[in-house]
């Protein structure tokens, strides 16, 4: 497999509208609104934007919100993305795809949608994202896109309140004919901050989460990725090396994706949804623009590196100074700082940045291995 360009932009979510039909418990954002917002950058900013971004860079653009149903030119900024050569992925609650936008996403070309599941059941999704029969109408969009060729994945926040359902919420999406399931490991930030004390899990149930996935994966049904829970790439290597004790222990990078069979490829298709990277690629691989155009390391640290309005994109990626600190591992602190599998796994700056109050350097808060060598100071 060719390795990837040093820090090369891979993936980039672009947060098209802050609006939302839902009200979701765990929102990035605090200011919730069921309407498109005045700040929102314009079709003609967006436009502007998106052929910047394709002039030096070619990575998967998410569109996501927000809801991004909710704008009503997404198709068109979509198309325009496909014409820039950019791969589209869509990122939604689903709750709006009928059949007629169905056919639009699909007709703009759109690689893959990604519709959120929190619950194997209405009473815990339906409660989680604040709205009577939410969970119904995600399904139904989900299977209105399916009907049609489109390639889906299901992305779920795991917490207290539903973690007793991770192998139903695991079963449902293998059983829509989903082609991959993302846990997301909450990361306390807007909304999510309120909520923190109560639906964070704890770090020895990150670990059994983490181990569990590890398993699953091994069974090849469906692609299965770890988002804000960079330390499965530790438990990656540490099971690999336990299930095969006569290779040697690595703590380099998986150099094959696995195929859907389980077995290695000899290449991994260029812009691939699901090959395996390392832990956190904030600043150094993926980015994430705001509504107003704010430009972060992803979506749940909130420390910006530039606006779009005022630098272009490659000037922000190759030279923000925030991006160029999560870029060296080096300035790790804490034990993060002196663990062996730091290139793989970088810990979750975002939780480091909550736990501290400010630095995204510190060691991952919800981790709870020990490196071999000691503390780093």
């Amino acid at each position: 497999m060719t390795t990837p360009p040093t820090n090369q932009l891979r993936l980039l979510f672009w947060e098209t509208t802050a609006g939302c039909n839902l009200e979701c418990i765990h929102c990035r954002r605090l200011e919730l609104s069921r309407q498109l917002m005045k700040n929102d950058l314009s079709t003609e900013e967006s436009f502007r934007f998106i052929t910047d971004l394709a002039s030096f860079a070619k990575p998967i653009l998410v569109l996501s919100g927000g809801e991004p149903l909710f704008r009503p030119d997404i198709f068109d900024l979509a198309t325009h993305a496909r014409a820039c050569g950019l791969p589209v992925a869509l990122a939604t609650n689903g709750t709006l795809i009928t059949e007629t936008v169905a056919q639009k996403i699909v007709a703009t070309g759109i690689r893959r949608v990604a519709i959120s599941i929190d619950g194997a059941d209405e009473t815990t999704h339906d409660a989680f994202r604040r709205q009577p029969g939410s969970l119904a109408a995600a399904l139904n969009g989900f299977r209105n896109l399916k009907r049609l060729g489109m390639s889906m994945q299901i992305n779920c926040t795991i917490t207290r309140h539903n973690i007793h359902q991770i192998e139903t919420l695991y079963a449902m999406a293998r059983d829509l004919g989903a082609e991959a399931l993302h846990l997301f490991m909450l990361v306390p930030v807007g909304c999510g901050v309120q909520i923190a004390a109560s639906n964070m899990l704890p770090a020895a149930e990150y670990e059994r989460v983490l181990n569990w996935m590890y398993d699953k994966s091994q069974h090849s049904e469906l692609h299965l990725k770890a988002t804000c829970a960079p330390h499965y790439f530790r438990i990656y290597h540490q099971r690999r090396a336990a299930d095969n004790p006569t290779d040697a222990p690595t703590t380099s990078l998986p150099t094959h994706p696995r195929t859907r069979t389980g077995k290695p490829t000899t290449t991994a298709p260029k812009h691939s949804m699901e090959t395996m990277t390392k832990g956190c690629l904030a600043g150094s691989a993926v980015c994430f623009v705001s509504h107003a155009g704010e430009v972060f390391p992803c979506g749940y640290l909130p420390v910006s590196a530039g606006n779009i309005k005022q630098q272009s994109m490659a000037d922000i990626w190759n030279h923000a100074p925030v991006f160029a600190r999560l870029r060296d591992d080096h300035l790790l602190e804490g034990k993060c700082g002196c663990c062996e599998f730091k290139k793989v796994c970088m810990g979750c700056r975002a939780r480091a940045f909550y736990e501290t109050h400010g630095n995204y350097m510190a060691e991952e808060p919800y981790c709870l291995y020990t490196p071999r060598h000691g503390q780093h100071h």
